[in-house]
């Protein structure tokens, strides 16, 4: 199992981070909320890490926080989430965030998430009710902690396309990815605050 990587990011994409450690280069499937943290191309990352084997695939997970990792592994064991669906949960929603949706029961900022429909959403809080004690010692206050590091702005027109991307990507229909970040972009935005704030305006902070 590999549970840790340590080396220099090489490549970084709203989905996937490629990290070189020992002469290796690792492909490391992540979520927005690991993305959002990433450092500059260049700089040393660590990520707490899920290896996964298939029959037809191997695949390495990453997280910026040993908590979103840990409540990764919690989710892909719920009936019906495998690993993409968990990324997307994961993506839409920090783990703090989803830790409260658990404990107040709220099934509609779930259903927000795509993939995840009524019934899935009523399956995780019942199924992760029962398991979400084993991250209380990690529990940190603080739902909106990933909003830190935000990179630079780039161009606006490059910046939409790739926000509307990025949500698509997620699992978001095309002419919903554009509305959403047409309705929060503002001038002088990055990438990473227009995929924040259109993920914030679907799932309403403090949920």
């Amino acid at each position: 199992m590999i549970g840790r990587i340590r080396g220099v990011l090489i490549e970084k994409s709203p989905a996937q981070a490629l990290v070189e450690s020992a002469g290796l280069g690792y492909e490391v499937d992540i979520p927005f909320t690991t993305f959002f943290h990433l450092p500059e191309v260049g700089v040393e990352v660590t990520l707490h890490t899920h290896f996964a084997v298939r029959e037809d695939a191997q695949s390495l997970y990453g997280f910026s926080a040993k908590l979103d990792r840990d409540l990764f592994r919690l989710l892909i064991k719920v009936n019906g989430v495998g690993p993409k669906l968990a990324l997307a949960i994961l993506s839409g929603l920090d783990a703090n965030q989803f830790i409260r949706c658990v404990e107040t029961r709220d099934a509609n900022s779930l259903v927000k998430l795509p993939g995840v429909g009524k019934k899935t959403a009523e399956r995780l809080l019942i199924e992760m009710a029962d398991r979400i004690g084993q991250l209380e010692s990690q529990f940190a206050v603080g739902a909106d902690a990933f909003m830190k590091g935000a990179e630079a702005p780039i161009a606006a027109d490059s910046a939409i396309e790739e926000a509307e991307s990025a949500l698509i990507a997620l699992g978001y229909k095309p002419q919903e990815a554009s509305k959403v970040v047409g309705k929060v972009a503002e001038e002088g935005m990055s990438r990473e605050d227009l995929i924040r704030q259109a993920l914030k305006s679907m799932i309403p902070a403090g949920r």
